[in-house]
């Protein structure tokens, strides 16, 4: 029996890959906003015997090929293997939904309109009847479902089933009279040329509508298209019958915003709206700290124990010594220090699953528009970067939503200074060590500082292009809803699991590399950790960043470990200063011991953070901009540039402390 394929289909924030998830248990990121689901993505499922595979696609809203997405998608439709299209509808924002389905109806495959969200068309006292709808669209199946409560999923696979069996069906919109006479003239030519082509129509339809990839692909045709307001026409016509549909199905519509719209005069205020993000960004990391640091001190209780355990095993069983060390000193300390910051990366990722889940997200990119557009980018070049306070690495592949290329770039560019998970436990050590009751003031400065960081440099890199654009933002602006505990959950454990694997590898691999150049110099193993290979290269670079107090070479060590995971930067400082903990209350007063016989103070502090969050990114992106550039000479002087920018911010941030204290 041939396997059926099924391309989900539909707008951003539709719920596609939540249905996709129900289906296939994939632990996709699931976020409300646009730009999330940005490579296609495949799954298996099975209905009555009958294998179905699963695929989806970016979230677009039309057919159009301005963005990555719409290409990724349009290509994954017009590919012959896809046998059905599943277009997922937001069934309470159908009018803006349907634009994308009359499009899909014209490409000549069978095709299936899922209404989503019903449970929520229901809360909010709406209707839509449910045998108009199908009649209006020329008798497609329209299925009901709810992916967030798990309904309706066998229905829509049984439609699938028997909808491939069927063929392609459905209504086509009639366009005025004179655009119809020129559909049927192209159409007459594409048989002529391309007797075997399926989707005339469609193509002839994109032909008058200037479409750049099918006019690369019928040039000849394409030159016959002389009046250039067939497009604006071909716009009108399908919004027009949307409009008459609507007002046929649907009922009690005027209600449904009314709630939004008065969260939406105050979140989204002109004025209000960017301190009550920051506002809300500080409740984030109150919680980060308050509730993180409270839950970590059994973290902290458990990993000295089983240190002092491992300790006393290994002695027990006369274990050579230099293999104690390894396990307790290296491996113990650097991966178990990292373990003890969990509790507050996993509120940091509670948090923000709730805000995405919720709907305020995209109102963030709204209310940043004015601002990203005065230093030449557009409002939603901010969902990557606001993506970016979880990890950079998909942030950095999240500006595929952007249509140009050159906005991309400049995005990526300064994406990176959004601070990631990643340096939260360098925050937090020191921070908690030296700054006390303002230690939560300390770390979210450097979430601002980021952030400010990143908008001088696209403001600068912006008055340097001899081309600017002019951005418009266009983003759906989604239904507030109350958040989903699964989409939530799977949102969390993606991130934590994410963060146990590094610690499970790189930070593991990491740690076991700081432990041999600290114990090891050419003559074999020391115990005089001054004499190792890493006090040889912590030496050699002192001078450089002595201007910027960080010039002890136990620190600059810890820096350039911190490349290959900027949380390797804590598991560092544990093995150098031979802590088991550097989390826990003592191993933070050994760490501040050792640190003030060099005259480290709360500004050389503050001054590691700072190059903490500017200097070169964990390895994986860095491997990822190169990815998504296509470029070494553009990764490798971006790296540069943010070694030389880290390096003069904490320069500078300790030369002008130094004086103030």
């Amino acid at each position: 029996m041939k396997t059926i394929r099924v391309a989900f289909v539909g707008n951003p924030n539709c719920g596609k890959t939540t249905l996709f998830n129900a289906y296939t248990g994939a632990n996709l990121k699931v976020a409300n906003w646009p730009g999330v689901t940005v490579e296609r993505k495949e799954g298996e499922t099975n209905y009555k015997g009958q294998k179905i595979t699963l695929v989806d696609t970016p979230g677009i809203y039309s057919l159009a090929c301005y963005s990555i997405e719409e290409k990724v998608t349009r290509y994954c439709i017009l590919n012959d293997d896809i046998d059905v299209i599943v277009n997922i509808v937001d069934a309470s924002a159908m009018e803006r939904n349907l634009y994308l389905t009359m499009q899909l109806l014209e490409m000549g495959k069978p095709v299936i309109l899922a209404l989503n969200m019903m449970d929520i068309v229901q809360e909010r006292g709406m209707e839509i009847d449910m045998h108009r709808l199908p009649e209006l669209l020329g008798e497609i199946p329209v299925v009901p479902v709810s992916a967030r409560k798990r309904t309706g999923l066998d229905v829509l696979m049984h439609a699938v089933k028997h909808h491939y069996e069927e063929g392609p069906k459905g209504h086509v919109v009639e366009y005025n009279e004179e655009t119809e006479q020129k559909i049927r003239e192209f159409r007459a030519l594409l048989k002529e040329k391309n007797p075997a082509l399926k989707n005339d129509r469609w193509v002839a339809i994109k032909l008058l509508e200037n479409d750049e990839v099918i006019s690369e692909q019928y040039p000849e045709i394409a030159a016959k298209v002389t009046d250039d307001t067939f497009e604006k026409r071909i716009i009108n016509d399908k919004y027009n019958y949307i409009e008459e549909l609507v007002e046929e199905c649907l009922f009690h519509k005027e209600e449904k915003a009314a709630w939004t719209d008065k969260v939406d005069s105050v979140l989204t205020h002109r004025i209000w709206g960017v301190p009550i993000f920051l506002c809300i960004m500080a409740a984030v990391f109150f919680l980060t700290f308050a509730v993180g640091d409270a839950l970590k001190g059994v973290f902290e209780v458990g990993l000295e124990w089983f240190s002092n355990a491992a300790f006393e095993f290994l002695s027990a069983i006369h274990t050579a010594d230099w293999l104690i060390s390894l396990i307790v000193d290296g491996i113990i300390a650097g991966v178990g220090g990292i373990l003890t910051f969990l509790p507050n990366i996993f509120i940091l990722f509670l948090a923000l699953a709730f805000l995405e889940d919720s709907g305020y997200m995209a109102r963030v990119a709204y209310v940043m528009d004015g601002i990203m557009g005065a230093v030449g980018l557009s409002g939603k070049a901010f969902l990557p970067m606001v993506l970016g306070f979880g990890c950079t690495v998909p942030a950095v592949m999240a500006t595929r939503a952007l249509e140009e290329e050159e906005d991309r770039r400049k995005t990526i560019f300064v994406t990176p200074y959004m601070s990631c998970s990643a340096r939260l436990p360098v925050f937090v050590l020191f921070a908690d060590m030296f700054f006390g009751k303002y230690a939560m003031f300390a770390a979210l400065s450097m979430y601002v500082i980021g952030m400010i960081t990143a908008i001088v440099i696209a403001k600068i890199t912006n008055s340097m292009q001899k081309r600017r654009h002019e951005h418009a933002l266009l983003i759906e602006l989604p239904e507030y809803k109350t958040p989903n505990a699964r989409t939530i959950a799977v949102y969390v454990w993606e991130k934590v699991k994410d963060y146990l694997t590094k610690a499970g590898t790189t930070i593991f691999i990491a740690s076991i590399v700081i432990w041999f150049i600290l114990n090891f110099n050419l003559q074999g193993m020391t115990a005089d950790v001054s004499a190792s290979f890493g006090a040889y290269i912590g030496k050699w670079l002192e001078p450089i960043m002595a201007p910027a107090g960080l010039g002890m070479w136990q620190v600059v060590v810890a820096l350039i470990s911190g490349i290959s995971a900027k949380e390797v930067v804590v598991s560092s400082f544990a093995v150098l200063f031979g802590v088991g903990n550097a989390n826990s209350a003592a191993g933070m007063s050994q760490i501040i011991h050792n640190l003030a016989e060099v005259g480290f103070t709360a500004v050389n502090a503050y001054a590691l953070m700072v190059f903490v969050l500017l200097y070169i990114p964990c390895a994986a992106t860095v491997g990822t901009i190169k990815k998504e550039t296509g470029s070494w000479k553009y990764t490798l002087k971006m790296a540069g540039f943010q070694l030389l920018l880290a390096w003069m911010a904490a320069t500078f941030v300790y030369q002008i402390g130094s004086l103030m204290i």
